[in-house]
């Protein structure tokens, strides 16, 4: 693999020649630990015409989904790309309180209408509980998280939650727009999932 013309070999952090980033004092990079590598590669190139469009996603979307690395928006939702709309992740995909201060800016300052929440199968939120993560951080750190993992056990019924809370949230101009999916990682589906009815107040 090439990015910004550095080769990469099976351990595609490294690069076959030496370290992908110079070290900084007291740190070893490089396979040897011998800090080789140089400067830091140029690891991306944009068109520079960035500038020249909206702040205001085009399709006026805003979408919550996970941080996984399978979940790719911009084919899930038939091309999309810049400019087209907001995409919010984090672990789960799930809507805590920051991502209701994330559509809140979306909707306020991004004139966002619609609301997209995309959870997908094989979640590493499915292999744990709240609890038992919560006490193996205080284990090994000596401290107690102050925020839950938020964790969930099925698919369906935490996009349903999810969307209970954007629908119910008075920090949202916007609510009744809000549509829910489940993408299949092994199938390359994604499947529609239909809300309890919720009264946006």
């Amino acid at each position: 693999m090439t990015i910004g013309g550095s080769s990469y070999d099976h351990e595609w952090w490294l690069p076959a020649s030496g370290a992908l980033f110079p070290p900084v004092d007291g740190e070893h990079a490089g396979p040897d630990g011998d800090g080789s590598g140089g400067a830091a590669p140029v690891l991306g190139h944009v068109s520079g015409r960035e500038s020249d469009l909206s702040r205001f996603p085009r399709l006026g979307w805003a979408i919550v989904t996970c941080m996984d690395t399978r979940v790719d928006i911009g084919r899930l939702f038939g091309g999309i790309g810049p400019a087209d709309a907001h995409v919010i992740r984090n672990a789960g995909g799930v809507v805590t309180d920051d991502t209701i201060r994330s559509l809140a800016i979306s909707q306020r300052l991004g004139n966002t209408s619609s609301v997209f929440l995309v959870h997908h199968t094989d979640c590493a939120l499915l292999t744990i509980t709240d609890p038992s993560f919560a006490r193996t951080l205080s284990q090994q750190t000596g401290q107690e998280p102050p925020w839950s993992a938020g964790a969930f056990a099925d698919l369906d019924d935490d996009v349903r939650a999810s969307m209970a809370r954007v629908v119910t949230s008075p920090f949202l101009p916007r609510r009744h727009a809000v549509r829910g999916f489940v993408f299949d990682v092994a199938t390359g589906n994604l499947r529609e999932v239909r809300r309890r009815e919720l009264t946006a107040h």
